[in-house]
């Protein structure tokens, strides 16, 4: 949805249109999060058409370009909402961390998944759905977001080793369901958790040495790459911001468009 923004806010007038490429700056209340929006204008308008293909989206599309800023302790305010980099929770072992979604991530290996699954696969298995969501309540309350069972966050995530050339595999909870191919903020938790050392996704990649550095998430549908510019210190991870290529496409503007023979039959 966040793709959507910057090109709604040139059509819309709030932001004037410049040549070849227009800059949108958007603050994200409900993560508190800055994002800076590229997007390609022509002639005073949002150019649509374009070859960015993006796994699991239909078609091509203008790229959008998306860095987020101001990402850490989201909702919580924290990075490790439980103040430690793991936590074992009914006999697993989770990272619960906060960067633009607060989210507990476990392997998917100590839930007896390959990591591999697609959305249908992981949404048909009810006994993995049930340990999950025991965990994530236990999770939320050791984070301090108090009773979670009927929120939609923290979210849930997997990780195992990347089998298609990626840095990681993942997949992603919504948090009853299995998310088709990856959500934005949520991919960022996971590139996070993935870039700290001491977190479950000890062993499951090699971590890059020089920062920013590109972090390919596999998904269910395919894959995800992120621009993470980041520091490790004595103090842990710090994300700077994450930047990635969206695609948008208008399908409505509150106006019906009737085509002009039509009004020759009225």
């Amino acid at each position: 949805m966040l793709s959507g923004v910057g090109p709604a806010a040139i059509e819309m007038g709030i932001v004037a249109a410049q040549d070849g490429e227009t800059i949108v700056k958007i603050h994200a209340v409900n993560v508190g999060a800055r994002v800076e929006a590229k997007i390609k204008t022509d002639g005073g308008e949002v150019v649509y058409e374009g070859n960015t293909a993006i796994d699991g989206v239909p078609g091509t599309a203008a790229p959008i370009e998306l860095n987020f800023m101001d990402i850490v302790g989201s909702a919580t305010g924290s990075l490790l909402p439980t103040g430690t980099l793991r936590n074992v929770i009914d006999g697993i072992e989770v990272t619960c961390m906060d960067v633009a979604m607060p989210m507990v991530i476990a392997r998917a290996a100590d839930f007896g998944l390959t990591g591999y699954e697609n959305a249908e696969e992981l949404d048909s298995n009810q006994g993995f759905f049930d340990k999950m969501e025991a965990i994530r309540i236990n999770a939320g309350a050791l984070m301090g977001m108090g009773d979670v069972s009927r929120s939609v966050i923290p979210k849930f995530g997997l990780l195992a080793p990347a089998r298609d050339g990626g840095t990681i595999a993942a997949r992603y909870f919504v948090p009853w369901k299995a998310h088709p191919t990856m959500a934005v903020t949520g991919a960022q938790c996971l590139v996070s958790c993935a870039l700290a050392a001491g977190t479950i996704s000890d062993g499951l990649l090699k971590r890059p040495q020089t920062s920013p550095a590109t972090i390919v998430l596999e998904h269910a549908s395919g894959a995800i790459a992120f621009l993470a510019d980041y520091e490790i210190s004595e103090s842990g991870l710090m994300m700077n911001s994450a930047g990635l290529v969206r695609t948008a496409r208008k399908l409505a503007d509150g106006h019906v468009f009737v085509p002009l023979p039509v009004w020759g039959k009225v």
